[in-house]
């Protein structure tokens, strides 16, 4: 049996992320390829724990370099009990979010060095690395509209990570194309400022070679 794909979805916040994995899951299954959806971090009863207190930011937030490692905990459980297992049996795995949030969030958001953050994630991972990653890009004006209306519609306010500051989130949208620089064959930067369906488009169009 043929190992499947590995696909991730990357982006800032507002980008359109979570729209475009579910869109293209759809997409794939079809034209009747198995796929398994997942989230970072997540996707585990582990790591969907971990999740939560990644986002809590009530009495004892964890401080950067904790959160680095709860991220990295949850990776591994992922890792180890959903991505590798899926994709020995052949299914297309589809992530929002995977290493690539690590290295923009916690070194060039939080500023957390960039060399220890690879040693400790290729751990987490045990060298496992998406077939193609999906960069979803907007920019500042439109994703903080995006995520105002989202907002508004879930009746939900912004988490800890959501509220780090505009500094903080330019300095991970400039580490997010840094990161494209340097994988440009994995890594695939998408123009998401158009409509769901010119987006679908535009990933759909990188994917097909893949099929």
């Amino acid at each position: 049996m043929a190992r499947g794909r590995f696909i991730t979805f990357e982006g800032g916040e507002g980008c359109g992320k979570s729209t475009q994995v579910r869109r293209l899951a759809a997409q794939l299954q079809a034209a009747g390829i198995d796929v398994v959806l997942t989230r970072e971090p997540g996707g585990t009863r582990l790591a969907e724990l971990v999740r939560g207190l990644l986002k809590d930011e009530r009495e004892d937030p964890p401080c950067d370099r904790s959160e680095l490692l709860l991220f990295l905990a949850a990776r591994a459980q992922l890792v180890r009990n959903v991505i590798r297992p899926a994709l020995a049996a052949g299914k297309w795995v589809l992530s929002d979010r995977f290493s690539d949030s690590t290295f923009a969030y916690q070194g060039y958001g939080r500023g957390l060095p960039l060399d220890t953050i690879r040693l400790a994630n290729d751990f987490a991972c045990d060298g496992l690395k998406p077939d193609m990653t999906l960069l979803l890009e907007v920019d500042a004006a439109t994703a903080a509209r995006r995520m105002r209306g989202r907002e508004a519609a879930t009746a939900t306010a912004a988490d800890r990570i959501e509220q780090a500051g505009d500094d903080f989130h330019a300095r991970l949208r400039e580490g997010f194309r840094a990161l494209a620089a340097a994988e440009p064959d994995r890594i695939r930067r998408i123009d998401a400022s158009g409509t769901p369906d010119d987006v679908e488009g535009r990933i759909w169009t990188l994917l097909k070679p893949l099929i």
